[in-house]
């Protein structure tokens, strides 16, 4: 059997204002913004030179859902974006204005610092340590 998770729903308020943060800001690829009807779009973003899945966009609808942006995993780190080059992506969220939570810090899985995105979530970025 071979299975893999293909995309993983962020809940966002807006779609267009998500697509400009991370492509402008996180410089992830907008892979594909399909209209759907009554407003809805099936919108997927990656991580620049990702093989693996995608983030799918979906914009709240009511209540709950709208309480749910930006506080997914109730104050934990949500996402984790692995990098090749820790120093080149840190001073591009610093350049980029992107909210730093915490500073980097060596552990022993390789180096890494916390940011959040457009509306709270919080991601770590994070160098793998050498094996």
């Amino acid at each position: 059997m071979k299975q893999k998770i293909a995309h993983i729903t962020l809940v966002v308020d807006n779609y267009d204002d998500a697509i400009r943060f991370y492509t402008e800001k996180l410089h992830f690829t907008l892979v594909e913004d399909t209209p759907l009807g009554d407003g809805k779009r099936w919108v997927l973003i990656a991580p620049p030179g990702s093989e693996g899945s995608c983030l799918l966009l979906a914009e709240a609808v009511g209540e709950e859902q709208k309480s749910r942006v930006g506080n997914q995993t109730g104050g934990r780190v949500f996402l984790f974006l692995y990098t090749d080059d820790f120093e080149r992506d840190f001073r591009n969220l610093l350049n980029k204005g992107v909210k730093i939570v915490r500073q980097p810090l060596e552990q022993p899985y390789g180096i890494v610092a916390v940011f959040e995105d457009l509306y709270g979530n919080m991601w770590d970025l994070i160098q793998p340590a050498r094996q």
